[in-house]
């Protein structure tokens, strides 16, 4: 990456500069992050104790819980931190991997819901052929396929980022992060192009992964309006309905922040986005996931009553 740049740190506002507001700011999302933490590391221990749910289905769930997890353990400590210690400094450094790896984990958060639609659309569409459709190697590779995806994204993006001079200006404004576009403005170069790979980088991911979300469930639609079975409608709903529910969440969030251009930012609305993105959906989705499914819930209090037995 060629660096011209004569910045070394940079400077994060926060979601406010009342000092009084401060700790109660900080035991909020402390409670917020422990949630978080509880419910996704919760969410794929269930899954990796219940044989029951060494589904295709639950697969996927728990790698999406995994980039939940990680997602949010690279913003929330930080801006925890800032908070208790009044400390809203971050280094050059810090603050391009932060961003990287915030990058690449909502990438692959969307493409593991994309994957998770074709799951689906296979189950609900294609039940007899459904186990050989969706093998343990093809669960496998569309995996491993999120991940490099997430990287080698989040490796553009931070390049075509930090390729730019930052001279002067080091304070990002009213974000409690490093997100790309609100570093970006900080720049004394001409930042046009890189908008413009960010746009068009962010527009292929999302437009791509909703296109597949949607034919999937443009079809699954159809099948469900076939169903002359009021129960195989019921549980075709309820099996589609989290799903729905965590693509509305992340997409509508993600479309806010980044497809369009930065002077047409809202700053109090890209930080209620950002606050989204960043720390609500990483802690509803096990919750949303677990809360609408008898056989998580199920599952769940099979574990606690192992847990019970082994410490009674």
């Amino acid at each position: 990456m060629k660096n011209i740049t004569e910045v070394t740190e940079f400077l994060l506002l926060g979601l406010t500069k009342a000092p009084e507001l401060q700790i109660p700011l900080f035991i909020v999302f402390t409670l917020i992050y422990i949630i978080t933490l509880i419910g996704n590391l919760g969410m794929i221990t269930v899954i990796l104790l219940d044989s029951r749910l060494h589904t295709p289905m639950y697969f996927f769930l728990s790698n999406l819980s995994l980039v939940d997890f990680c997602s949010s353990t690279t913003v929330i400590p930080k801006f925890l931190s800032g908070l208790l210690l009044d400390d809203k400094v971050i280094s050059y450094n810090a603050c391009a991997a932060q961003m990287f790896f915030f990058a690449a984990f909502a990438t692959m958060e969307y493409y593991f819901l994309t994957s998770m639609a074709y799951d689906r659309y296979a189950a609900v569409c294609k039940p007899l052929p459904y186990s050989t459709i969706m093998t343990k190697s093809v669960c496998a590779r569309l995996a491993t396929g999120c991940y490099i995806i997430g990287f080698v994204n989040a490796s553009v993006q931070i390049g075509d980022t930090f390729y730019l001079s930052f001279c002067m200006a080091n304070v990002v404004h009213h974000y409690f992060f490093c997100d790309i576009p609100a570093v970006m403005t900080l720049s004394c170069s001409d930042t046009g192009k890189s908008e413009m790979i960010l746009i068009l980088i962010s527009s292929f991911n999302v437009i791509f992964a909703l296109f597949v979300i949607l034919i999937s469930y443009l079809f699954i639609f159809v099948t469900v309006l076939k169903m002359r079975s009021g129960e195989g409608y019921q549980k075709a709903f309820s099996t589609c309905a989290s799903h729905l529910t965590a693509v509305f969440l992340f997409y509508g969030t993600v479309i806010i922040m980044y497809l369009q251009p930065s002077s047409s930012h809202s700053m109090d609305t890209d930080k209620i986005a950002s606050l989204v993105y960043t720390v609500v959906i990483p802690m509803l989705n096990p919750l949303v996931y677990s809360l609408r499914n008898k056989e998580v819930k199920s599952a769940f209090m099979k574990v606690v009553e192992k847990v019970n037995f082994l410490w009674g």
